[in-house]
């Protein structure tokens, strides 16, 4: 018992005598761990806090295309209104209700103009505080472009931005705010213009073309004799 106890003691005096000899870099290691700890605490908090405003999101946050998720509210003419759910640690969370402010951001559906009937359909799929992700694509002034997505189903989701296109409910348009001499926005630019070319290709929606009795009736209206003969008629009403 007694020899195990010196040999205990020894191994002791000789880890002290090496953390003597090693004191600065067992200092830098614990600095180099609190500053760790600080940059991701740091990251926490904003991977953790409400945004309300377009101008509140950082930089880095559009210009790496993160993806955040959201509650739909409104849907207008200027896009989705849809309050941020950020990513939610108990106590951090907790803390930080207390001081966030209330207020929704102003998604768009970027590369597309929606058409009316667009608008039409986006009311009728999507329902009242239905969550959806959107992944940043660019920022102008309250306004955010994005590629939203809704779940539908356990693995499967939707990209509104393409279905609005495949649905012919809309024009695919030039995506903001990325730069377009970029991979990001051709790859994503070729995603819209095949989703569109399905619709014009199966003449849906806005797409449809006129049927045979609308060709006809246009021609006859625009028949140089039909004209005569209606201002003919129109001359003697008027007489």
């Amino acid at each position: 018992m007694a020899e195990r106890r010196s040999a205990a003691a020894e191994g002791l005096a000789r880890l002290s005598e090496w953390a003597d000899a090693h004191l600065s870099l067992l200092r830098s290691l614990s600095a180099g761990m609190a500053v760790a700890g600080v940059l991701v605490l740091a990251r926490s908090v904003r991977m953790t806090t409400k945004f309300t405003s377009a101008l509140d999101i950082p930089v880095e946050f559009v210009t790496k295309n993160v993806k955040l998720r959201g509650k739909l509210h409104h849907i207008t003419e200027k896009g989705l209104e849809v309050e941020h759910i950020p990513i939610s640690i108990p106590l951090l969370t907790s803390i930080q209700r207390k001081w966030q402010s209330k207020g929704l951001l102003l998604v768009r559906l970027a590369g597309v103009e929606l058409a009316p009937s667009g608008m039409a359909w986006l009311q009728q799929e999507l329902k009242p505080k239905e969550m959806i992700w959107f992944q940043l694509l660019g920022r102008e002034e309250l306004a955010l472009e994005c590629l939203v997505l809704v779940n539908k189903g356990r693995f499967l989701s939707v990209c509104l931005n393409e279905e609005i296109l495949r649905q012919g409910l809309g024009r695919t348009v030039p995506i903001e705010g990325l730069p377009h001499d970029s991979h990001l926005y051709w790859k994503l630019h070729r995603r819209l213009l095949r989703a569109e070319f399905k619709a014009l290709k199966k003449h849906k929606g806005i797409w449809q073309e006129e049927s045979y009795y609308e060709r006809i009736r246009d021609r006859i209206s625009s028949n140089k004799v039909v004209q005569t003969l209606r201002q003919f008629v129109s001359w003697l009403r008027s007489s």
